[in-house]
């Protein structure tokens, strides 16, 4: 298949950085497009944000041709072909065109090429191998316009061979159907999947993390999370059993209140339940050590409700910090009867926005005026002083604040004799 389509409007092509770098590249014998995602969301009318260009000229021509424009060239993965392009502070990355040679999991032997065609068929999936002229002129080889037009995300070739090359392509299937497919997903897709689910297990973690928490983010996540726990997929990289219906309202919980999509709140909604699950994930796609600490935030979320109170409410606020009261009080209002619209759990999302939890104003310096010794037992006194303010619901007068620190002093001191 040839030249069929244009983008007509994707002004971003015909203008600035991205016009500068193909008008190097394309020209004196050598041949550049934009390729892949860009090329797909343009047709789609969606945003493109990353841009990646392939040519005809071997890297070390791109390099000459990139620096003789004054342009930075870095060679990130030169072995493979390509070389990041830093344009303004914006980065190209610019791959030359090539053919596998042999495949063998994650990896493949390549060698350089001219070969359009060739390129193109050594990617994914159809929506993902077209590419575009600098005058928007859209070049498809392996049938993506037309699935393209259906919403439709297919391997390209044989399914079976295209995962065997890499495992991870089985989560990619769902995360991009998830993202631009729509009904159900391609069944020959899908059934190579299933078949090949084996090799899931011999993935870095650090990949499948990449994959799922993109996932998470996906408009049509929840159905292709429901077929991936059908086929049997979703528990084997969750390692437990998936709560759909929860993650499902989270995202309506999120539009409710016009907060920003959260991947890992997401996650947190879809694989946490206790806090042995929070570890499990963190475990299984080695999670980031914030990543994890906000997994575990949701441990008692079945304590949250309205029913709590004003001032439970504000207590719980200071203890958990804006992001993880919210976070907690999402995940118990997707796992609760009520739905998006409920005035009250709306309320208690709402409340970092209607109060700041004031800093607690005593000072180890009030404790040791008392006569408290600096040491454990200092600790000890603040916390409890620390306790007892949040309890009286955080006054900041001095004459509270005295009473608040006599009071500690006198405690700590009768825990400490018995």
């Amino acid at each position: 298949m040839t030249a069929n389509a244009h983008l007509s409007t994707a002004g971003w092509l015909r203008t600035g950085a991205v016009k500068e770098l193909l008008g190097r590249l394309d020209r004196d014998g050598e041949e550049a497009r934009v390729v892949g995602g860009a090329v797909r969301n343009a047709l789609l009318h969606l945003a493109v944000s990353e841009i990646d260009v392939a040519t005809t000229a071997v890297p070390d021509e791109v390099i000459r041709r990139v620096e003789a424009a004054g342009w930075k060239a870095v060679p990130t993965g030169i072995e493979h072909g390509t070389v990041t392009v830093v344009i303004g502070g914006a980065p190209f990355e610019v791959t030359t065109l090539r053919q596998d040679v042999e495949t063998y999991g994650r990896k493949a032997r390549v060698v350089f090429g001219r070969d359009w065609i060739a390129d193109a068929q050594r990617r994914d999936f159809t929506v993902n191998a077209l590419s575009a002229s600098v005058e928007g002129t859209v070049y498809d080889y392996v049938g993506g316009l037309p699935d393209i037009a259906a919403r439709r995300v297919r391997f390209i070739g044989d399914p079976a061979k295209r995962i065997a090359e890499d495992y991870l392509r089985i989560l990619r299937f769902f995360r991009f159907h998830a993202w631009y497919g729509h009904g159900a997903p391609d069944p020959a897709g899908l059934h190579a999947c299933i078949a090949a689910r084996e090799g899931l297990a011999g993935l870095s973690r650090e990949r499948v993390r990449m994959e799922l928490l993109k996932l998470m983010l996906a408009p049509h996540a929840t159905p292709a999370l429901a077929v991936m726990s059908e086929a049997g997929l979703l528990g084997a990289v969750l390692g437990g059993v998936p709560l759909l219906a929860s993650y499902e309202n989270t995202v309506k919980a999120e539009a409710a209140m016009g907060l920003p999509s959260d991947a890992l709140r997401r996650l947190g909604a879809l694989g946490v339940l206790v806090e042995e699950d929070a570890l499990r994930l963190a475990e299984r796609l080695r999670l980031a050590n914030a990543e994890v600490d906000q997994l575990k935030a949701l441990e008692r979320w079945w304590r949250v409700s309205p029913a709590l109170g004003d001032h439970a409410s504000r207590a719980l606020l200071y203890l958990l910090g804006p992001d993880s009261f919210v976070d907690r009080v999402l995940i118990a209002w997707s796992r609760s009867p009520a739905g998006a619209a409920d005035h009250a759990w709306r309320d208690l999302a709402s409340l970092p926005q209607r109060w700041s939890a004031p800093v607690f104003p005593l000072k180890a310096a009030d404790l040791m005026n008392r006569g408290v010794a600096a040491g454990p037992e200092l600790g000890a006194t603040l916390r409890l002083a620390e306790e007892f303010w949040i309890e009286a619901d955080f006054p900041l007068d001095r004459a509270a604040l005295d009473a608040l620190a006599d009071r500690a002093v006198r405690e700590a001191s009768v825990r400490l004799r018995l």
